[in-house]
């Protein structure tokens, strides 16, 4: 995400302890001295604090006469939270100094947890888990793939408080967090000890008749890098024609995507972003060079979200990957984290929709596969090893590359 749009929340904290008067001046009084002092702001910033007079009002009933100590940050922690959830955007949301740095933390890789994967439903606001990493605490309890996730302790859980329920989830090793899924009918509650969580983003393996396979569980960290020397061993082991599998893979970072778009294009255009502006934007979207011709089947399914859509309807549209599996989840929209000015917090939030270079909007309608793969009912929570065969969306793709060899 190589755009950034920083807001400066500076003004926002400023009002909570500044009375206003009509002059443009700004009176700061100290109720512990009785003393007051003055600065003069610009009419623009003035007029902008007014705005949160009303709040900064209840904000000194608060301090002054609740019948308990209020914990002032906290208030403002939670004000800063409501402000996020106020757009109705479960993509949008704010990162306190601890979840700022757990979120960093997990993008390398590594981080106290439970072992989940989780993706958040525009449409209905549930939250389904889509990978239980293995050897993990979560695995190990009987959480499966495709369980929605209800409760984390005392969170209600759905797509706007999903991020709540994965900070609760992270946290001090060996510490238990209680979680309750919905499977079908029946619900379970587990009580699931933190560990050590490994995150694998990327497996691949030799399939049978020089087919090369890669399975890729997200776009972060260093995934471009690790695809790509992926693709050079299965090219070394022989592969002449490869699967790419982004089945339950809810995204990441787009510039991920687009790098590794740029081992299969010649330099062109993969998608571009359309702000609330009507304004057109390409940049950082375009692939550089295309290095491979190796053959190239994408699998896809209704949990295929975001990075994984941007890779696999880029190379679609450009005619270079043929998409088998079902129509996936249509996530048409790009988020940027933004650091705030003390470095230690930040918030993510939704700044564009995009669109393929064929100008085909991906938001609330997805990806049409070229070739229609469904998974039976029966296997949707069932784990399959790696390249394994009895799994028939991987046997069809497999099928197809094969096909594709000349």
């Amino acid at each position: 995400m190589k755009k950034k749009y920083w807001i400066i929340l500076s003004t926002f904290i400023l009002c909570l302890s500044i009375f206003f008067v009509s002059t443009g001046q700004a009176s700061i009084f100290d109720f512990s001295t009785k003393k007051q002092d003055t600065v003069t702001i610009s009419r623009e910033e003035y007029n902008r604090l007014q705005r949160y007079a009303q709040m900064d009002e209840i904000l000194q009933y608060i301090e002054y006469w609740y019948y308990e100590e209020p914990d002032v940050d906290a208030l403002i922690e939670n004000a800063t939270r409501g402000l996020l959830y106020g757009l109705e955007d479960p993509y949008s949301f704010y990162y306190n100094a601890e979840e700022w740095s757990d979120m960093w933390a997990d993008d390398e890789g590594e981080y106290g947890g439970i072992g989940l994967q989780l993706l958040g439903n525009y449409l209905d606001y549930t939250v389904t888990v889509t990978r239980v990493f293995k050897d993990t605490p979560a695995l190990e309890a009987g959480v499966r793939k495709g369980d929605l996730l209800v409760r984390v302790e005392d969170i209600e859980v759905t797509a706007y408080t999903m991020q709540d329920a994965v900070n609760v989830m992270r946290g001090d090793v060996g510490e238990l967090v209680e979680i309750e899924v919905l499977r079908g009918s029946e619900y379970l509650t587990f009580q699931i000890p933190r560990a050590i969580i490994h995150v694998n983003r990327i497996e691949y393996t030799m399939l049978d008749d020089q087919v090369g396979y890669i399975a890729m569980y997200e776009f972060a960290g260093e995934s471009q890098n690790e695809f790509s020397a992926a693709l050079k061993a299965l090219k070394d082991q022989g592969a002449k024609s490869l699967v790419v599998d982004l089945r339950d893979n809810g995204g990441g970072w787009v510039d991920h995507a687009i790098s590794i778009a740029d081992l299969f294009l010649d330099e062109q255009l993969v998608v571009y972003s359309m702000d609330r502006y009507g304004t057109k934007d390409t940049e950082g979207y375009s692939t550089k060079n295309g290095k491979d011709d190796i053959p190239l089947v994408i699998l896809v399914n209704e949990n295929s979200a975001s990075s994984s859509e941007i890779l696999a309807g880029g190379l679609q549209a450009a005619g270079r990957a043929k998409l088998v599996g079902v129509t996936t989840f249509g996530k048409g929209i790009i988020q940027t984290v933004i650091g705030l000015n003390n470095d230690t917090e930040g918030f993510q939030m939704t700044f564009a929709q995009y669109y393929l270079s064929n100008d085909q909007p991906v938001h609330k309608i997805g990806i049409t596969p070229d070739v229609t793969a469904e998974m039976p009912e029966e296997l949707k929570s069932h784990y399959f090893e790696l390249g394994d065969m009895s799994d028939p969306q991987l046997q069809k793709a497999w099928e197809e590359a094969k096909g594709m060899i000349q």
